[in-house]
């Protein structure tokens, strides 16, 4: 992924939860909040948001999206991906949470998380997965964390999540306007 840095118009229409910055990637195939003050690190098909600089951060958000080509998506068996994710993590895993669905704003999603020992800091960590499809955008995130962290990074998943948007169309993108939703 390619970075981009616009500025916006005085009259842009972007508005995020207080605390966070506002992410859009291919004029609004995925858009989403994150904490504001999280670095961002753009690699060849995803994009990483950390709390520190890794190696030391506590907390790593990552997404990676796909256009899909024009269908009908509905019936794409979104929580058996996930479970199948799930399944095939070879990490040392100590609990599995359960898979949570949810259908809002013309998108399916389905996440889960695992609690696992992490093999170099051999210290208890946690790993949340979400997929989900909205608009012809197929999207992955998953979010590694320190499992003593976990008040703050939940509230730093929940944000995303209430943010999250698929499949939108920005014609403008210093302005913020949608336009014609799920024209993707």
């Amino acid at each position: 992924m390619k970075k981009k840095d616009l500025t916006l118009r005085s009259d842009h229409s972007w508005e995020s939860q207080e605390g966070y910055k506002i992410f859009v990637a291919d004029r609004g195939a995925v858009r989403f909040d994150f904490p504001k003050d999280w670095i961002v690190k753009f690699k060849e098909k995803s994009v990483s948001f950390h709390d520190l600089e890794p190696t030391d951060d506590t907390g790593a958000l990552e997404m990676s999206f796909n256009r899909l080509p024009p269908n009908d998506w509905s019936t794409f068996p979104l929580k058996k991906t996930l479970q199948q994710i799930l399944d095939d993590d070879n990490r040392q895993i100590t609990a599995k949470g359960k898979v949570t669905s949810a259908n809002r704003d013309g998108m399916r999603l389905v996440w889960g998380d695992i609690q696992y020992i992490d093999a170099t800091e051999k210290r208890p960590a946690t790993s949340r997965i979400l997929v989900g499809i909205g608009g012809n955008v197929q999207v992955l995130f998953t979010f590694d964390y320190w499992t003593e962290g976990e008040a703050q990074m939940r509230e730093v998943w929940e944000a995303m999540l209430r943010s999250l948007r698929l499949g939108l169309f920005i014609p403008d993108p210093t302005r913020g306007h949608i336009v014609n939703p799920n024209l993707n």
